[in-house]
């Protein structure tokens, strides 16, 4: 047991005497690491282009949106007539009306599935216009940070339970001014 406590003690004490040196440079100096962070949401937002670009989504969207709309609101107004016709008709007739019905629906359903599903027209039509300008972005703040010796950089934006953040570590205004847009004067600091 002596011996067990003699060996746990001389490893606690080298731990606790070259513990610090782990934590020093070749000179003597502290290596911390240098962390910052951005709010995405206000640089995007700065950016005439995405502004552009999320007005032209939100009006392709709208566009698309009326058009299934337009599309369901006939299915219904076939499926509400033969419902109401549905007794005067003979069972060729029921079953033509029922597979147009169905058949209309499922036009529908598939283009709404083409514009808004998973790899849809929309997600395309975001990836060829918003994607180049949040590469810009990246890149802005992956060179500020390569610049400042920045290890790491958070999203204030991002749902990442930051409980406080001092606004002079926020880098937002400089990756602005090094993508060339002049910082706005709206930003909560």
């Amino acid at each position: 047991m002596k011996k067990l406590f003699f060996a746990l003690t001389i490893t606690l004490s080298i731990t606790a005497f070259f513990s610090p040196l782990l934590w020093r440079g070749a000179g003597g100096e502290v290596l911390a690491q240098k962390t910052a962070y951005v709010d995405l949401d206000y640089i995007l937002n700065s950016v005439p282009e995405y502004k552009s670009a999320q007005e032209q989504l939100d009006q392709i969207s709208i566009q698309w949106q009326k058009e299934i709309e337009t599309r369901l609101t006939e299915v219904d107004r076939l499926f509400k007539a033969f419902q109401a016709e549905e007794i005067l008709l003979t069972q060729d007739m029921r079953k033509k009306r029922e597979d147009e019905i169905i058949s209309k629906e499922k036009e529908a359903k598939e283009l709404q599935k083409q514009h808004f599903g998973v790899d849809g027209d929309l997600f395309k039509k975001r990836q060829e216009l918003v994607k180049p300008i949040q590469d810009k972005v990246y890149n802005a703040i992956k060179e500020l940070a390569e610049k400042q010796l920045i290890a790491i950089l958070f999203n204030k934006s991002a749902d990442l339970n930051i409980l406080f953040a001092n606004p002079k570590y926020d880098k937002s205004d400089e990756v602005l001014e090094a993508m060339g847009f002049k910082p706005g004067v709206t930003k909560e600091k």
